[in-house]
This record gives C-alpha cells, structure tokens and sequence, in this order.
C-alpha cells in the first residue's frame, strides 16, 4: 500500500488541522511562558544597565568632590591697561589670594651682531676664507662649531650656520646695502650679559666674528641698543627682573608672562599705565561641580524611582535609592560650622531630590563666601560625605558587586532559557512525529473501511432488485 504523504488523504478526513490544533495547545501556552520569560530578563538587564551607567556618573561626580585639589584652584583675573595686554598669568593651587598692579618697564631681548663697514663685504659671493677655519658661537653657556672649506663664501657661512643641526638660536642673515653685503647675527638666548660671542681659529675669519683671532674686537660689532637683555617689571612698585619674558614665582606659585611694554599715563609721562591681577579661590570651578553632583544624583533618583514604581529590579533598586539618601544626612565633623551637605547650600526635597539653595538661609554662594575652606573639608577632608557615598557606590559597581552578581544572575538565566526553548522545540518535535504516526494508522483504516464499504455496495447494486437510493 502506497505511504500516505499528509494526514488524512486516504481517508478524506482533515487530519493535519486536528494534528495543528493538538500541537498548538501543547505548544503554545509553553512559548508563551518562554517569550514572558525572556521580555522580562530583558527588561531586568535593561534596568540594570541603566542604574549601572547613571551610577557610573554619580561616582564620577563624587570622585572629584574627594578630591582637595579641586577646592585649592585659584583663578588669575587680569585687567590689562588701555592699549592692549601686556601680561598673562597663571597660578597653581597654592598661591595665595591678592591683589596686585604690575607694569613691565622692559622686555627681554636677545643679541643682536652686525658687521661693521670696514668688514663687509660687496656681494654674497665673496670668499671669506681661502684656506678654510672653524667659527665657536656661543651664548650663555651654549656653544656650536661651524667649519668652513677653504673658499667658502659669505653666503657659504649663512647656510652652514643656518642648517646647523647643533644650532641652539642663532640665525644668519645677509643685508644687501646698495653699495656693500653685510652679515647680521640675531641670537634667541636673551637675558643681561648673555651677548653673544662669536670667535675662529684663523685670522681669516676675524671679519664674520665679534672676537678677532689674536685679540680684541672683530668685524662683527653689537651696539648697545642690540644688547641682550632683562625683561624688567614693577609688582607694586618693586622692581623685579628676569633673563626671559617669563617671571617665575616673582608672586609665589604664579607664572607672569609679559607680552609688551606697558603704555604711559596720558596725565604723566613718567609713569606706566598698570595691570591689575587679581588671585583669588576658583569658586565658579567649585559652583559648578557642586551642581554636577546634584544633576547626577538627581537622574540617579529618577532611574531608582522609575525602577521601584515599575517593580523592576524593585529590590536593588529601592535599597540603593534608601541607602543613598539616609547617607546624604551624615554628619562630618572637622568642616567647622557645617556638619551636613544641607548646612552647605543644599536641601532635600520632598521626592527625595537635591536641590542648591541660591536664597535665604545657607545659601551656596553665601556659604562659598563665608565658610570656602570649610566646604572643602565636608566634601573633601577627613570622614568626608563623597567618601561615604563612594564606599556605597562601590559596593554595587565593583566586580563582584551587586549590580555585577544580578546581571550574571540573570544571563545565566537567558542561557538556561535558550536551552529550555531548544528542549521544548525537540519534544515538540518528536511530539508531531507520534501524533503522525498515531493519525497515519486511522487514516488508513478508515480508508480501508471506506473501500470496503464501497465494494459492498458495488456488489449490491448488480442484485437484481436492487433500487440504489
């Protein structure tokens, strides 16, 4: 007898919809309890990751609050005279607080060299050397060596002197007079009695050097007015110099940069027209941290409340949320008149949100003003509020904290779901397979007894008499 291919072809019967209906009842409520299953681990995570990232940056906000450094910044406010800057500055942590007017009296400049008539020459191409010698440049302490083939030229030596590698400043430039080629050196070492010094080990080179072979002035000459020098500046009247345009702790822990000489007072002539630089604590700096700790703490609240409503991870969530909060009110001592954060500027709102106080009583900008140091020491000093909300933040965000221990909870869960789907779809399988087998039997049956009952009838119908109806 030929296989029957689908259920119910030998027998007429609509076998496959009652082996589809036996199936979805098997299968179904089971799919349904894996995909429940499976949208709600997801969700889990989904949650976790969320409180995990804006906890990320709650601690973000608090690790610089910790740190004391932070309280210890100090702004420099220039206010620079009519016609332009004159100085930059820049000041560390340790600066003290003032308030000065400074004027620079003069810049400091390097050397200037320029060959005198007598020894200049008529074009670049003349030779300043037939035989061949080494120039020495020198300037505070630094020193190359330029050696010369025999037949060099002038414009030989400014390349050499150019293109040398161990050339610490010094360039070489040739002026075309009309009648005559003069060198010119220009030194970048400035600072009083660093003038440069340019010397040979042949009489031939006496013209392109300051000091002559056998003694006395070469043919190079620095006037006065091209001298290395100082730059000078008055601080409050005191006189203060420095090799470069940079000063130095001349005000301890700032860095002074002068960029031009200060203009005269208009009214008097023998006066210069001041900077004022005020130093004073980087309280905008603090202000503004201050606030990403409220804006970070508040969205970590909103996430824990929306976790708890929605009683998704309700448990971690609300303990995080309650631990959070009780530990806002510890109280610090050490920070002189303010013992809680809500002594500081803050208030605590009735959704359990921060809020800064910018009015009445202890507001922020007040408490800055009167008690800075102290804030420093509720955030940052010894038994500190940030170090205690850290350890809390710690506990959860840490490898093998709570946050880490749930989520590996709950992926072990979605592979054990993935091997629950895998076993239901193979005894499922098999399932069908029976059902098939059980159906195929009826099926033939059926089909044996309909053809037998059609042979009867056949049979019948050749008797005589027979009326078929």
């Amino acid at each position: 007898m030929p296989a029957i291919t689908s259920a119910g072809v030998g027998s007429g019967l609509d076998l496959e919809a009652i082996i589809s209906a036996t199936l979805d009842a098997e299968n179904a409520p089971k799919v349904d309890r894996f995909n429940k299953k499976e949208s709600t681990l997801k969700v889990q995570l989904t949650a976790l990751g969320q409180i995990k990232s804006d906890l990320s940056a709650f601690e973000s906000s608090l690790d610089i609050l910790k740190d004391i450094s932070n309280f210890n910044k100090r702004t420099s406010t220039v206010t620079q005279p009519e016609g332009g800057d004159v100085i930059s500055v820049s000041s560390q942590s340790t600066a003290t607080e003032g308030s000065f007017n400074i004027a620079v009296k003069q810049l400091s400049q390097g050397s200037r060299a320029v060959q005198s008539d007598a020894a200049s020459y008529t074009s670049t191409t003349d030779v300043v050397s037939a035989s061949g010698g080494t120039l020495t440049f020198a300037a505070d302490g630094k020193s190359f060596d330029v050696t010369l083939a025999a037949g060099a030229t002038l414009a030989d030596l400014r390349t050499a002197i150019n293109d040398n590698a161990d050339n610490f400043g010094i360039s070489a430039n040739i002026i075309n007079t009309g009648s005559s080629s003069k060198l010119v050196y220009t030194s970048s070492v400035t600072g009083e009695n660093n003038d440069l010094v340019v010397t040979n080990s042949t009489a031939e080179l006496d013209n392109v050097s300051t000091n002559a072979n056998g003694g006395g002035n070469g043919g190079m000459v620095i006037d006065p007015l091209d001298a290395a020098r100082d730059a000078i500046i008055e601080i409050d009247g005191i006189e203060v110099t420095s090799s470069t345009n940079t000063f130095e702790n001349a005000i301890q822990d700032s860095t002074i940069t002068v960029k031009k000489e200060s203009p005269t007072d208009p009214n008097d002539a023998t006066k210069l027209l001041t900077a004022n630089l005020n130093i004073a604590t980087d309280q905008e700096f603090v202000k503004e941290t201050l606030e990403k700790f409220v804006e970070s703490y508040n969205k970590l609240m909103t996430t824990l409340d929306t976790m708890v409503t929605a009683k998704t991870v309700d448990a971690t969530a609300r303990g995080l949320r309650d631990t959070i909060v009780n530990q806002l009110s510890s109280v610090v001592s050490g920070a002189g008149s303010l013992e809680t954060i809500y002594d500081a500027g803050f208030s605590l709102e009735k959704d359990r949100k921060l809020a800064i106080k910018t009015t009445g009583v202890n507001a922020l900008s007040d408490v800055l003003n009167e008690s800075y140091d102290d804030v420093g020491k509720l955030f940052a000093g010894t038994g500190n509020i940030a170090d205690t909300l850290s350890e809390t933040v710690d506990a959860y965000l840490k490898a093998g904290g709570l946050i880490s221990d749930q989520t590996n909870a709950l992926e072990s869960d979605k592979r054990a779901l993935v091997d629950d789907r895998e076993k239901h779809a193979y005894r499922m399988e098999r399932y069908e397979a029976r059902l098939r087998e059980k159906y195929a039997s009826l099926d033939v049956l059926v089909a044996g007894l309909r053809s037998q009952g059609n042979a009867i009838s056949a049979s019948l119908s050749s008797l005589p008499g027979f009326v078929k109806k």
